[in-house]
């Protein structure tokens, strides 16, 4: 028999608890409030792109970065929202979703040894990511909003602590899952003195850029002066067309990071199916209406479910973008996020995700649940029903 050995990296973290959640509410007939996938269409414009490039044919490899014309459609995009310019030849690479883009990026710039700061909560990818790469993670904490109408925030002198001749990398996710942050043009300001003077690269993930909220505003990276030579941004279909299935997102970098970021995901994945980058290249066209038309409907979408979470008894932390809601269970009962969520998803038929998957030390989410709002109506219909048995069962407030 061969020896059952396996790496001591693959050692040092878990499966997704994200997608264990999804597992189990299959498994319990539960209402998925857990993983961040929309359960409504896509829209037309995307899916007659890709149906139409499926019927001419277009299944062979593309350009292994990326098909011209999507990347051409990337740089024409950002160009004119944000009037940045960007090379579709020297500038863009195109993965399989954002989740690749991030691993090629932290594998193409990060030697082992390297420090990489993520901030806390987090999307448990990144610290798998890290591990992966052969960086060390620096968590720096971002502390709940004490009242209404405010922001998670983090200690400057602790993110300044953080940094050092160590350090490669700061990973950013504006808006911010798990928490609904939306990094000001201020804190960025901060956060680019750190990287200018540490040299040190910004690798932004921006995938919720067109969920804000409260008239907020997503400021990337990349416009902050002195940062568009040491920042990637990284980006995807996934939430701005509801198809997280898809796996099309992409790396936007100085072309020199690039280069490498290009070589790695050659190796990674060779590239994204063919028919859905047109489809891609097509759905970046959309007209204006189209965005504030998705940020209108996550408002809605947003405020129907903290009516239903503050009725049922949670304390809510009121997102300011992407689409999830962090919630604090101390009037419940339970020991812990696991227990309840376990709870949750056997007993009440809802399923949410334990707010330790998003910390380094578990004991800082251990109070905390988030739930996702990316649904239908009648799929909050279903969940408002359930959860009124959690009040009764419990006895919450």
């Amino acid at each position: 028999m061969p020896r059952s050995r396996t790496s001591v990296k693959a050692g040092q973290f878990s499966e997704s608890v994200i997608r264990e959640m999804t597992r189990l509410a299959l498994a319990h007939g539960a209402v998925n409030l857990s993983q961040g996938f929309p359960d409504f269409p896509a829209p037309d414009l995307l899916k007659d792109a890709a149906c139409e490039a499926i019927r001419h044919d277009v299944n062979q490899y593309a350009v292994t970065w990326g098909a011209k014309a999507l990347r051409d459609a990337i740089a024409a995009d950002i160009g004119r929202r944000y009037d940045r310019a960007v090379d579709p030849e020297r500038d863009v690479t195109v993965c399989c979703g954002s989740t690749e883009a991030m691993m090629a990026t932290l594998l193409a710039i990060v030697d082992p040894g390297d420090e990489v700061i993520v901030f806390e909560p987090y999307y448990e990818n990144y610290g798998p990511d890290a591990i992966l790469s052969g960086a060390i993670p620096r968590f720096v904490r971002l502390r709940p909003p004490s009242r209404s109408g405010e922001d998670w925030t983090f200690d400057p002198d602790e993110l300044a602590a953080a940094f050092s001749n160590r350090t490669r990398a700061i990973v950013i996710n504006t808006p911010n899952n798990p928490t609904g942050k939306v990094f000001t043009r201020a804190e960025l300001e901060v956060i680019a003195r750190h990287c200018q003077r540490w040299d040190v690269v910004a690798v932004t993930d921006e995938i919720y850029e067109h969920i804000v909220f409260y008239g907020g505003e997503h400021v990337p990276m990349a416009t902050i002066d002195g940062m568009a030579d040491r920042t990637v941004t990284i980006n995807s279909l996934s939430k701005t067309f509801s198809v997280t299935g898809w796996r099309v997102g992409w790396a936007i970098a100085p072309a020199a990071i690039t280069a490498a970021i290009r070589k790695v995901h050659d190796f990674l994945t060779v590239g994204a199916a063919a028919p859905l980058q047109a489809a891609a290249a097509a759905a970046l066209q959309a007209p204006p209406d189209y965005y504030a038309s998705l940020a209108a409907s996550y408002a809605a979408r947003r405020a129907r479910l903290l009516g239903i979470l503050r009725g049922a008894g949670f304390v809510c932390h009121e997102p300011r973008g992407a689409y999830y809601v962090m919630t604090d269970i101390n009037g419940f009962g339970f020991a812990d996020d696991v227990s309840f969520v376990r709870h949750l998803v056997t007993e009440i038929g809802v399923a949410a995700v334990p707010g330790s998957s998003f910390f380094s030390d578990k004991r800082h989410g251990s109070r905390h649940v988030r739930f996702c709002f990316c649904k239908r109506d009648d799929t909050f219909t279903a969940a408002e029903s359930r959860l009124a048995r959690l009040k009764a069962e419990t006895g919450s407030l």
